[in-house]
């Protein structure tokens, strides 16, 4: 392991995320063979997971009229309305077939709670409610995280930023990410991520 306090983290890389899913990241799958050359270099290694209940408030289906990738306004701020995706127990939340899973210390779930989405790997969408993967971080040692997966502009970015604020030291690694790349999401992104101290390695 050439980096044993660093955690890597993969974040949904799940086939709705992938070519054919509900709601596909272009060229999604196309890091799928690069986070399995990262596995075994990091001391920690954890995966997320999208999982949410088939009636989840971020879902177009469930506002009257609404369409997929419009938005609205939640409690804890605007939320774009997807496409109903990573149901649980199904296929498409499942994780790719091809990312090898069983370097994983811990898969961490997220977007369970039906009123709320959770974009981030350390908070829900109201950035207060916890996930646990800090403390878990906290407990293994883990001074610096990276991070790839799915999508850069929005499930990992959230991920970094919180991880920033936290004060981990932060890299993305966008060869082994995609953007869903909503209305310039992507480039918003990468700005927001290197005004906050997280390093973006392209």
């Amino acid at each position: 392991m050439q980096y044993p306090d660093t955690a890597l983290i993969v974040i949904d890389v799940q086939n709705d995320f992938c070519t054919g899913g509900a709601l596909a990241v272009p060229a999604g799958e196309e890091v799928v063979p690069l986070i399995n050359d990262m596995l075994p270099d990091y001391g920690v290694r954890v995966f997320t997971q999208d999982w949410h209940p088939a009636d989840h408030a971020s879902f177009a289906s469930q506002h009257a009229g609404a369409a997929p990738f419009s938005t609205t306004e939640m409690p804890y701020g605007t939320q774009v309305l997807w496409p109903d995706h990573c149901i649980q127990g199904t296929q498409g939340a499942a994780f790719h077939p091809d990312l090898n899973t069983a370097p994983a210390d811990l898969i961490i779930r997220k977007g369970f709670r039906p009123q709320i989405d959770s974009y981030s790997a350390f908070f829900e969408n109201d950035r207060t409610t916890p996930t646990g993967l800090e403390g878990y971080l906290r407990t293994r040692n883990v001074q610096k995280v990276m991070l790839a997966g799915l999508a850069t502009d929005f499930c990992v970015a959230y991920s970094a930023l919180d991880a920033a604020r936290l004060g981990f030291d932060v890299t993305v690694y966008l060869p082994a990410c995609r953007a869903i790349d909503l209305e310039g999401s992507f480039q918003s992104a990468i700005s927001e991520l290197t005004r906050n101290s997280v390093k973006v390695v392209s």
